[in-house]
């Protein structure tokens, strides 16, 4: 199990446009050979946006693209013609398969705060698509197929514990809250990537809502 901390996240975004962007693996400028992926993860990025900023319309291909909303609502539009407003519990994926262009702004007054969480697929090329799920539930890990990966949400009360996935990559990020894995505590932002996980359990140290990605490649 390798842990790494929310401090140790590579600083992006744009300050003055009101962008402040947290990446977990190599990106951008912030390139290192030895952080480009983990499993089917290639980023993991913690972003805030204040009202009215946000990312212009820009290109993905080959990405699977899922988006969590920790607070506020993020504003998303893309070439394929869906247009939505996605809000804490529902879970965003913008597949881009061979090529898709898209925009996420905070239209609202308040302030937002998302995990955009990028995966490598299978096979390269095919017909983008999207898909939204309102208020997704614990007990339903959410599919993405294209990428060999699981997605299971988890929202623990102080002293409850649940089951981490057994798999060859399991990739664990902190939403809120502290939770206790293996001998480790984990705050918001950290992560944990887990490889030849089995048996292992997750428990809230406070109230807490945790990521799960249960993956099979490499």
């Amino acid at each position: 199990m390798d842990v790494r901390r929310a401090a140790e996240r590579y600083r992006g975004g744009d300050p003055e446009a009101g962008i402040d962007s947290r990446h977990a693996f190599s990106f951008g400028p912030h390139y290192d050979p030895d952080n480009l992926r983990f499993g089917a993860v290639i980023a993991c990025n913690e972003e805030r946006l204040a009202p009215g900023a946000g990312f212009d319309e820009h290109p993905h291909s080959h990405t699977e693209i899922v988006t969590w909303v920790v607070e506020g609502e993020l504003t998303h539009r893309d070439s394929t013609g869906h247009e939505t407003v996605v809000r804490p519990g529902d879970v965003q994926r913008l597949s881009s398969a061979s090529g898709v262009r898209h925009m996420e702004r905070n239209a609202g007054a308040g302030p937002l705060t998302f995990v955009q969480m990028w995966l490598a697929p299978l096979r390269p090329g095919g017909t983008p698509s999207y898909e939204i799920v309102r208020g997704i539930a614990d007990s339903t890990p959410y599919a993405v197929p294209e990428a060999g990966a699981l997605l299971h949400v988890r929202r623990l009360a102080a002293g409850e514990r649940t089951p981490v996935p057994d798999g060859g990559y399991v990739y664990v990020h902190v939403v809120r809250g502290d939770v206790r894995l293996e001998r480790e505590r984990l705050g918001p932002g950290d992560a944990a990537r887990i490889s030849d996980a089995k048996d292992m359990e997750a428990v809230g140290v406070t109230g807490a809502e945790v990521l799960m990605w249960e993956m099979t490649a490499g």
